[in-house]
C-alpha cells in the first residue's frame, strides 16, 4: 500500500476507556487514525442500532492529533455514522476495542465490541475486534500492543477473507508468559444464568442478571483452550448466519402441505 492506511477505531466501553486509548496509540504507528466511539459505556449491546431516537456526534480532543468523535449511539451506530457522515473515504480497516473483558466463545453474540467489527464487515471493510481478559477499568494493556500490531499489520498486508472479521482475545498474562498466537474456532459454551430478585423501597420487584460461564467443549483447537494455555486466540467470524449444513435436511420436510 503506497499511502498510509486509513484506520477507523471504535469500541463499546466508551471513548475515554483505557482500552481504546491503548488501541489508538498502536494504530497511530500503522496508519492514519480516525476515532468514532460511544460517549458512554455500551457493553453487552450486541448489534443494537438506534432507530427510535436521535443520534448526536461531537468532535472531541482527548489526546494525540487524530480526529475523534464521540457518538450518543451504539457501537454499530458509530461505524454506520463514520462511514456515511464522517470519513471522506472508506477506511482500509476498522479495529474495535481493546475491550475490558472477554469476548471469547458465546460472548461474541452479546459483544458491543464485536458488533462494531461485524458492522464494518457488513460494509465490506476488513475488521478486527480486540479484547483483554481483564474486566478492571485500570487493566494493564501494555502487553497487548505487540500482538495487536502484528495481527493488524498482517490483516492489512494480506487482506481478509470475504465476509469474515476477526475476534481476537488476549490472556491476562505478562508479555513473556504469552506463548504465541493461535487461529482457533469458537468454543461450544454458554452461560448458566440466574436472576437475583430484590425489592425496592417502594415495594416493586427488580432483578440483577447473574450466572457463571460453562465451557462444554473439550477440543484443543478452541479459543477457550488457547486462552487457558497462554495463547492469544484469533477466531474468524462470519456475519452470514445461515446454517448451510441444515438446508438439505430441512428440504425433506413436507412444506407443500400448506398449499392444499
Amino acid at each position: 500500500m503506497s499511502k498510509r492506511p486509513l484506520i477507523l477505531v471504535t469500541n463499546d466501553d466508551g471513548i475515554t476507556a483505557p482500552g481504546i486509548r491503548t488501541l489508538i496509540s498502536v494504530m497511530n504507528t500503522i496508519g492514519d487514525v480516525v476515532v468514532v466511539a460511544p460517549d458512554s459505556p455500551q457493553s453487552g449491546m450486541g448489534h443494537a442500532i438506534t432507530v427510535n431516537s436521535t443520534l448526536y456526534i461531537e468532535k472531541v480532543d482527548i489526546d494525540g492529533k487524530q480526529p475523534e468523535y464521540s457518538c450518543s449511539g451504539t457501537p454499530a451506530d458509530c461505524v454506520k455514522l463514520a462511514v456515511r457522515e464522517i470519513l471522506d473515504r472508506r477506511p482500509d480497516i476498522c479495529v474495535s476495542g481493546i475491550n475490558h473483558g472477554s469476548n471469547s466463545s458465546i460472548n461474541v453474540i452479546y459483544s458491543g465490541t464485536m458488533s462494531a467489527a461485524l458492522e464494518a464487515g457488513i460494509e465490506g471493510i476488513p475488521a478486527i475486534g480486540f479484547s483483554l481478559l481483564d474486566y478492571n477499568w485500570n487493566a494493564n494493556f501494555e502487553h497487548c500492543k505487540p500482538f495487536i500490531e502484528t495481527i493488524t499489520r498482517n490483516a492489512i498486508e494480506n487482506g481478509m477473507p470475504e465476509g469474515v472479521v476477526l475476534n481476537v482475545n488476549l490472556p491476562k498474562l505478562e508479555k513473556h508468559a504469552i506463548k504465541g498466537i493461535k487461529i482457533c474456532r469458537q468454543a461450544r459454551a454458554n452461560w448458566e444464568e440466574k436472576f437475583d430478585k430484590r425489592t425496592n423501597p417502594m415495594g416493586r420487584d427488580y432483578y440483577w442478571l447473574a450466572g457463571k460461564f460453562v465451557n462444554l467443549d473439550n477440543g484443543e483447537d478452541t479459543d477457550e483452550w488457547a486462552l487457558e494455555h497462554g495463547y492469544v486466540s484469533v477466531v474468524p467470524v462470519q456475519f452470514d448466519m445461515t446454517a448451510h449444513h441444515a438446508i438439505q435436511s430441512l428440504n425433506t420436510w413436507n412444506l407443500k402441505k400448506t398449499l392444499k
